[in-house]
């Protein structure tokens, strides 16, 4: 790899500003001063900017607890998004694995691992998704029953797959669904005659957002938690 593309996905450094660093003499690889950003470079290779040694981030993986009034997209130009909260280099590589409306809150997966995303996100994975619901009118049987079958959204050709819905009490329950359809919770109780008033996203798959982590707050994913996936 070039020595000017190793140092810009290592750090938030332009290009031109490494070639800035490299001219005053500030990186070294193996102890010797830098001529030329094209020069090649490998993994075994000691590189350091002002004598501090540049290591390739690894993967990340991300759990964020995602307030209400950000958008999950990379950027926006009316609303604040999800990526404003974390503080990360090169946040512009992450990818968001599982959107949520803006309105919706809870746990949202961000990652620069692509294909942990199409694990999270591709509908054969059928990773399942949990998320807590309020709703105006009262959930009944018949409610529970139609989830289970499946429902006919407006614009849709096929039935949503079958969907579990755990209810708390008549007006809040857990919905499970193992698709990822636009807005597809809130138009499964809209097709039943009922509205959402609140909705927040507790699992996907088996990561479950941590209880302790306050609202537009971020950790990294344990091991155990990325492996699951």
């Amino acid at each position: 790899m070039r020595l000017d593309k190793f140092i810009g996905h290592a750090t938030d450094l332009s290009r031109v500003q490494i070639h800035v660093l490299i001219k005053q003499g500030a990186i070294t690889v193996n102890s010797v001063t830098a001529q030329k950003g094209a020069q090649q470079v490998g993994e075994s290779d000691l590189i350091t900017l002002n004598g501090e040694p540049v290591l390739l981030a690894k993967n990340r993986y991300l759990m964020l607890h995602k307030p209400s009034g950000y958008v999950c997209a990379n950027s926006d130009s009316e609303h604040p998004t999800v990526l404003d909260l974390i503080d990360e280099p090169n946040k512009q590589n992450l990818q968001i694995a599982g959107r949520l409306d803006i309105d919706t809150t809870g746990l949202v997966l961000i990652t620069d691992d692509g294909q942990w995303n199409h694990r999270v996100t591709s509908p054969r994975s059928q990773c399942k998704k949990v998320y807590r619901a309020t709703t105006v009118a009262p959930m009944t049987a018949e409610t529970v029953a139609l989830f289970a079958a499946g429902i006919q959204l407006h614009g849709e050709k096929k039935l949503t797959e079958p969907a579990h819905l755990d209810v708390i009490d008549e007006h809040m329950a857990l919905v499970t669904i193992s698709e990822g359809k636009y807005h597809q919770v809130k138009r499964m109780f809209a097709a039943t005659g009922n509205r959402v008033v609140t909705l927040h996203r507790e699992r996907i798959g088996e990561i479950h957002l941590d209880p302790s982590l306050p609202s537009g707050k971020y950790r990294a994913l344990t091991q155990t938690e990325i492996e699951t996936i």
